[in-house]
């Protein structure tokens, strides 16, 4: 069994230098993104963004196995878990706390499956 937890929310233009900064002091051999791509079209700017994450985290680290997984729903759930938490409602509506709860959603779902 696993026990999943978050790291922090990074925001995006900060997060190859994050990794870079986790990898130096943690085994890493795969990565798990969540994927949005479920009813989007392919030049959505979320899709774009992601692809443009991969092909640097490809790039600046070849030997990471990257891995997609459907994200569906998962900020949903997140909210739902915030609202039975009883935290305020100020609280709740903290994006960088309902990303870390999809976050754990998503890698808890793919190592269900795997």
């Amino acid at each position: 069994e696993y026990i999943v937890s978050p790291l922090e929310t990074v925001p995006t233009e900060s997060l190859i230098h994050y990794i870079e900064n986790y990898l130096s002091k943690e085994k890493v051999y795969k990565i798990v993104i969540g994927d949005p791509s479920d009813g989007l079209p392919e030049d959505h700017p979320n899709l774009k963004a992601i692809k443009k994450l991969v092909q640097s985290i490809h790039e600046k680290w070849p030997h990471l196995e990257i891995v997609h997984h459907d994200e569906a729903f998962t900020s949903v759930q997140a909210k739902q878990i915030l609202l039975k938490s009883g935290l305020r409602k100020k609280k709740r509506r903290d994006k960088s706390l309902v990303d870390k709860i999809s976050a754990v959603l998503i890698l808890k779902d793919y190592l269900q499956h795997y």
